[in-house]
């Protein structure tokens, strides 16, 4: 912190700040945050550790939350929605298994973090988002920063997107009450969707992989994520 020098004012005191507060050291934190929260619980996919090692969390949170952008907890983005804690980002990210050569499809861009780890590890990434105002912050953010393999699409995200199936992957950032038959239509052969399903408030985090008509279908682990609103979700309260 800075230092403080106590003085008095026309009978007032008052302590004044002689020095700015240090900057804070973002990438520490964040290299902090890869070794701590994700590789000791884990996290294996080199490809995912890198990728989360270089993308700036902080600046995708609210200003007033910046200082936190690296702590193992999801964070309000505003419009009633959050960014995942970074744990979370990187097991949906590490199952769906990207080589580099991946169309996918992101259903929930929130503030654009999840989409940027995306665009580092694929090569062509779709996003949709409901609220027009995180997509345009997202967009902006992203655009920013140089990712320039990102397509957008504001609407309902429980639809997917048709026009531009199939997928690679497909990874859902809100959860769904069950597995949207349209994002399933849409994967690929082979294609992995990664999704949390269950009741409102809690959900257990599935891995979907297509072969044929058939689904194979792994648990990985229990989460719980804003509801996914659409004709395919939840409905709007």
């Amino acid at each position: 912190m800075g230092y403080l020098r106590f003085g008095v004012s026309e009978g007032v005191m008052f302590w004044k700040k002689d020095k700015k507060e240090p900057e804070r050291d973002y990438q520490k934190e964040r290299l902090a945050m890869v070794e701590e929260q994700l590789r000791r619980r884990g996290i294996s996919d080199s490809r995912v550790l890198e990728a989360m090692g270089k993308v700036p969390r902080h600046l995708f949170v609210l200003d007033d939350y910046r200082d936190s952008a690296y702590e193992d907890r999801p964070l309000p983005i505003g419009e009633g929605q959050t960014i995942s804690q970074p744990y979370m980002v990187a097991i949906m990210t590490q199952s769906l298994e990207l080589q580099g050569r991946e169309k996918v499809l992101e259903v929930g861009t929130g503030s654009g973090y999840q989409t940027a780890i995306l665009s580092e590890l694929a090569q062509k990434v779709f996003t949709i988002e409901r609220i027009p105002a995180l997509t345009a912050r997202a967009r902006k953010v992203l655009g920013e920063l140089g990712y320039s393999n990102i397509s957008f699409l504001s609407g309902d995200g429980s639809r997917g997107w048709p026009e531009e199936a199939p997928f690679d992957g497909i990874i859902v950032t809100a959860g769904s009450p069950d597995v949207p038959p349209t994002l399933k239509s849409q994967l690929a052969e082979e294609g992995r969707l990664v999704i949390p399903t269950g009741p409102r408030y809690t959900q257990t985090l599935y891995k979907l992989t297509r072969h044929g008509d058939r689904f194979s279908e792994e648990d990985v682990t229990g989460c719980v994520f804003v509801p996914l609103v659409g004709d395919y979700g939840w409905k709007e309260e």
